[in-house]
C-alpha cells in the first residue's frame, strides 16, 4: 500500500491522503474545488466552474500515481442540489471525453468549506 501526495491537487484538510494506491489500482479521496495552490477557500463561482476544478484535482492524483484518466474504473459524484446534475454531467462529460467509467450520484445535504460538488475516483494504474 502506497499514499500518494502530489501539489497537483489542494492537500487534504483533515486526517486523510489524496489518494491510496493498492497493487495497481488507486483509490482517490473526494476532491472538492479548492486549488492546488494551497487556496483554503472553495472557488466562488458556479456549479460548472467547480465542477472543473474537481476533476483536474483528480487527474492531478491519479497522474500523480503514474495513471491516466482514461484507467478511472468508477467514480462517485456528490451534489448538494441535485438540480445540477445536468450542468455537472455536460461538463463531466467533455471532461472524460470517450471514456465513460461507471458511476453513481448522490445528493447530500452539505459538502466541506461550502463546497457545491465533491467527486471522488477509483482507476486502474
Amino acid at each position: 500500500m502506497e499514499y500518494i501526495k502530489t501539489e497537483r491537487a489542494p492537500a487534504a484538510i483533515g486526517p486523510y491522503s489524496q489518494a491510496v494506491q493498492v497493487g495497481d489500482l488507486l483509490f482517490t479521496s473526494g476532491q472538492i474545488a479548492l486549488t492546488p495552490e494551497g487556496g483554503e477557500e472553495v472557488l466562488s463561482q458556479g456549479i460548472e466552474e467547480q465542477t472543473l476544478q474537481v476533476l483536474k484535482n483528480l487527474q492531478g492524483v491519479i497522474e500523480e500515481a503514474g495513471g491516466r484518466l482514461e484507467g478511472v474504473i468508477k467514480t462517485t459524484i456528490f451534489l448538494v442540489n441535485i438540480e445540477d446534475f445536468p450542468r455537472v454531467n455536460r461538463v463531466y462529460a467533455d471532461f472524460f471525453g470517450d471514456h465513460r467509467p461507471a458511476r453513481s450520484t448522490v445528493a447530500v445535504k452539505s459538502l466541506p468549506k461550502g463546497a457545491l460538488v465533491e467527486i471522488e475516483a477509483i482507476a486502474k494504474l
